[in-house]
């Protein structure tokens, strides 16, 4: 249905540490795929049986890394709802869903969608060395730099970065 507007939310996964880390995954590699090998923050679109986003993003995050949010994870409220700025990206509203889990808490690859799971820490985040630019190849065949944040040698940007960039306003260091 052309024009649709499609619903998506993800988990912004927090473990306490030395200070707070954060739940990233790497994409695998799909043809079909816009966000194709990204790293990105578990989570997808809405199931017509979730019962409302929480639980799309807490779903989402079970099947991608098979972390029980609903088991003892502590839901600490959402972030700003937001959209793909590209054309090229499907009309999707994506929101992010903050939880504070353990210190022991652990999550792993648990779909073929997923190419490795990574926890960062927040202070690796504001540090200088993480805060980049990447060159991403445009339709038109020019490239166009965007900010992003380099982890384990890959940048989080986009969307992602977006995200990153809100919850680091809100947790001072």
């Amino acid at each position: 249905m052309p024009g649709a507007q499609f619903q998506a939310a993800v988990s912004v996964v927090l473990r306490s540490a030395e200070g707070l880390d954060l739940l990233l995954i790497k994409r695998a590699y799909f043809d079909r795929d816009p966000w194709s090998g990204h790293m990105a923050l578990p989570g997808g679109r809405r199931d017509p049986k979730d019962i409302d986003l929480k639980h799309t993003a807490i779903r989402e995050t079970m099947e991608e890394t098979a972390l029980e949010l609903d088991q003892g994870a502590q839901h600490l409220g959402q972030l700003k709802a937001l959209k793909p700025t590209s054309v090229r990206l499907p009309k999707l509203t994506i929101t992010p869903f903050v939880f504070g889990v353990g210190r022991h808490t652990q999550a792993a690859v648990a779909s073929p969608e997923i190419n490795q799971v990574f926890w960062v820490s927040l202070d690796e985040l504001r540090g200088r060395d993480s805060n980049s630019y990447v060159e991403i190849p445009m339709p038109d065949g020019r490239k166009q730099d965007f900010s992003c944040y380099m982890v384990e040698e890959e940048p989080v940007w986009g969307l992602t970065y977006r995200i990153i960039s809100e919850l680091l306003e809100l947790c001072p260091p």
